[in-house]
């Protein structure tokens, strides 16, 4: 599913101009490379309203800085849909003749319930109706944005990562309300996996789910049938439940370097950081390239354009020398 010894980066880089990021993510990641998201660019470009243009006859729109259903497609609507339409032309002239793995990402079911409002007032969350249509709707839009980027892009092998960095808080009831004196009820784990499960048997490609978030319910994660997780191992405390997804063949983008700095650490601190989590892990590091993604700890879009490159660049070299490490 993973090109053996590879690195990839988590979605999101700075600046405003596509072109320029597909060009860093092309060179700098060749053999993992990422449609990559740029939110200065305003609304729309953000993680949250990006990934709500996905959705399927369920427009969104802007209402006092924050995202909500609506009843008909808007200017918001329409401007993502603007971006994303440039986005994914410049992709097809940037990825022409591309023949490997290519990850695609937005928000997952869960982070998106807890981020946008309903007319009425309040999250998508505090509704079961609600959540349900949004998963359908979620379901049914990732399922045609996969089938569209092969299209454009015949030869890649499609990886889907699903953001899920409110999950925990969906999980432990510690999403607050609108008025912040509250906090929604918390969302049972079955009906968490399943809304989880049902976005991710609709994809066409295998999906990872990052949560850059403590306590990442990776077991949940697993039994929701995904073909792995993204962490940050900073965050990192309890490694049975990973072990256990490893073991059973799942993949770890693991989250390797700070997403910000004055410069980017070498790339041999990269692959002993990722190293020793291996190690503690028990397996053998022969298996380590093949189910090993260097990735940063989370998006890039608060870093410098010369940090970005840098940790692109250091995560590329930490995944060969991983690869080299397991072939001594």
């Amino acid at each position: 599913m993973i090109p053996e010894g590879a690195a990839t980066g988590v979605g999101s880089l700075p600046g405003t101009d596509i072109v320029v990021a597909l060009r860093l993510v092309l060179d700098e990641l060749p053999d993992l490379p990422h449609l990559p998201e740029l939110p200065a660019r305003g609304p729309g470009a953000d993680t949250i309203g990006r990934s709500a243009g996905l959705l399927v006859d369920l427009p969104v729109e802007l209402y006092a800085g924050r995202w909500r259903t609506a009843a008909h497609t808007g200017r918001d609507a329409r401007r993502t849909a603007d971006l994303w339409e440039r986005d994914l032309d410049a992709l097809t002239d940037a990825a022409d003749g591309f023949t490997g793995t290519l990850k695609l990402q937005c928000a997952g079911v869960w982070t998106l319930a807890a981020a946008i409002d309903r007319p009425i007032g309040g999250a998508v969350l505090r509704d079961p109706g609600a959540v349900r249509d949004l998963t359908a709707s979620l379901a049914e839009g990732v399922a045609a944005h996969v089938a569209g980027v092969s299209r454009r892009v015949p030869g890649a092998t499609l990886l889907v990562q699903l953001d899920e960095p409110s999950l925990p808080a969906v999980l432990a009831g510690q999403v607050p309300t609108e008025s912040g004196l509250h906090m929604y009820r918390a969302i049972e784990p079955a009906p968490a996996r399943d809304a989880l499960a049902q976005v991710i048997s609709a994809a066409g490609a295998p999906v990872v789910v990052h949560c850059c978030a403590p306590d990442a319910p990776i077991g949940l994660v697993r039994d929701a049938g995904a073909a792995g997780v993204g962490l940050d191992l900073d965050l990192l405390k309890d490694l049975d439940p990973l072990g256990e997804l490893l073991e059973a063949g799942g993949v770890l983008l693991a989250g390797a370097l700070p997403p910000t700095g004055a410069a980017a650490p070498p790339s041999a601190q990269v692959a002993d950081r990722v190293g020793d989590v291996w190690r503690r892990l028990g397996f053998p590091v022969t298996r380590l390239p093949g189910q090993v993604v260097v990735t940063p700890a989370c998006g890039m879009a608060g870093a410098t354009p010369e940090y970005a490159r840098g940790a692109y660049r250091s995560a590329r070299d930490a995944g060969r020398r991983l690869l080299d490490l397991a072939h001594e």
